[in-house]
């Protein structure tokens, strides 16, 4: 009876470090995925100014040379642009700062020393 109690006392120390190793990450994930917000909808924001001025600009000097072709142009540039974001932010998502590594990690060596 003392061994199946010092067991059940090691399973659950085991279960609170692992919830609190849990919990930290989560923390440091919520920070990083609060930061890549931020940083997003600043870039959004000055972008959506930027490319309204500098195609009202663009649109307004080639007029009369171009006609309606400059408009062809720039929505040709915008999405060459557009693809371009998509593919950064798929990177920066690769670098698995969202993910927990470090619990997984440890979840792992448990089930395999269980098992």
């Amino acid at each position: 009876m003392g061994g199946l109690t010092g067991l059940a006392k090691n399973v659950f120390g085991l279960v609170v470090s692992r919830v609190e190793l849990a919990a930290l990450e989560l923390s440091e994930v919520r920070n990083h995925l609060l930061e890549l917000l931020v940083v997003f909808s600043l870039a959004v924001l000055c972008a959506m100014f930027a490319l309204a001025y500098g195609t009202a600009t663009i649109v307004a000097l080639a007029w009369e040379s171009m006609g309606w072709k400059i408009l062809l142009l720039m929505f040709a540039v915008f999405i060459v642009v557009t693809i371009g974001l998509v593919v950064k932010a798929k990177a920066m998502l690769k670098e698995n700062k969202l993910a927990f590594p470090e619990t997984m990690n440890e979840l792992k060596n448990d089930r395999d020393m269980l098992l």
